[in-house]
């Protein structure tokens, strides 16, 4: 910050304690103080140069525009002046104006902001917004993982359980490939996961036990079992009382070509079928939604079940 001479000299004009009144609070553009102020831009950017140089103020770009704010004030005889000066004109008459002038501008500021929100109300998740995206709001989600021990049945490579072991106390994976179970011990070894297991077993008899985990996934698993009724049997069997399942996987559809490009033995699964399913097999609390579908031919669904053992 200047010396206090050169503060003294700052203070001495009207303006600029004004512009440090109106900043002392809030940050501010160019344009909102030129509208509290009522002075041109020219005017108003010479000032703020000023107290920038003194270390009065600090700015920060966005896009095309700077924002104002009033810097930490130190404890030197300096900042002390700075302090003085401000308090001595709290009370003046056109300080006030300038604050209803500052309400009006932030009230301005809100109801351009509310008016957005308005617009797009309904419509979010559906439109382009800039950084919201499901992977971002995924890794998000990932981020509430609680300390448990989680069982990814048929896992493949096992991405969402290698985001999953960031946070969990044990991930198993269960793959009846042993190139995959190769592949994910490797990846586990590679980013230092000790708490991530590769096991080679079949998500119809799974090589875990009875009460041994908490939460037990099949995500886009189940389609490729001979008989899903015994792999959410076996999911039932694992989990510890008030342990819960959680399935992703496609609602029915027709595109048989699915069984010669992905290996599927069943083309997805009714709501209802699933969810009698997810009954018979011992769980309680069962909800079958559907919770995505893709834009483009052949307009696949993602259904989400879930169920809960008894406690």
């Amino acid at each position: 910050m200047a010396n206090p001479v050169e503060i003294l000299k700052l203070l001495g004009d009207q303006t600029r304690i004004r512009i440090l009144f109106l900043l002392r609070g809030d940050e501010l553009s160019v344009a909102e103080l030129q509208e509290v102020l009522d002075m041109g831009q020219s005017r108003i950017s010479s000032h703020l140069a000023l107290l920038r140089q003194a270390e009065l103020v600090e700015d920060r770009r966005e896009g095309k525009r700077s924002y104002y704010t009033l810097c930490q004030l130190p404890e030197d005889a300096a900042g002390q002046l700075v302090q003085m000066a401000l308090k001595s004109v709290e009370g003046d008459s056109g300080i006030l104006n300038d604050q209803k002038s500052l309400q009006r501008v932030l009230q301005r500021r809100q109801e351009k902001a509310e008016s957005y929100f308005n617009t797009v109300a309904g419509k979010l998740g559906k439109d382009y917004c800039p950084g919201r995206s499901w992977e971002a709001i995924g890794h998000l989600l990932l981020q509430l993982t609680p300390e448990i021990d989680i069982v990814d049945l048929g896992a493949g490579e096992g991405i969402l359980s290698q985001l999953l072991a960031k946070r969990a106390k044990n991930v198993y994976c269960i793959d009846n490939s042993p190139g995959m179970v190769e592949v994910g011990t490797q990846l586990a070894r590679e980013y230092g996961f000790d708490n991530l297991h590769y096991q080679l077993g079949d998500i119809e008899s799974v090589p875990l036990e009875d009460e041994s985990v908490d939460l037990a996934m099949l995500s886009q698993a189940l389609h490729h079992a001979q008989h899903p009724q015994t792999a959410l049997s076996e999911a039932h069997r694992i989990l510890r009382p008030g342990g819960q399942v959680l399935i992703l996987d496609l609602n029915k559809h027709t595109f048989e070509k699915a069984r010669e490009l992905y290996a599927d033995q069943w083309l997805g699964f009714s709501q209802n079928r699933l969810y009698q399913w997810i009954r018979e097999a011992g769980f309680k609390n069962v909800h079958v939604d559907i919770v995505a579908r893709e834009d483009r031919e052949p307009w696949f669904e993602t259904i989400l079940a879930t169920g809960v053992k008894d406690a």
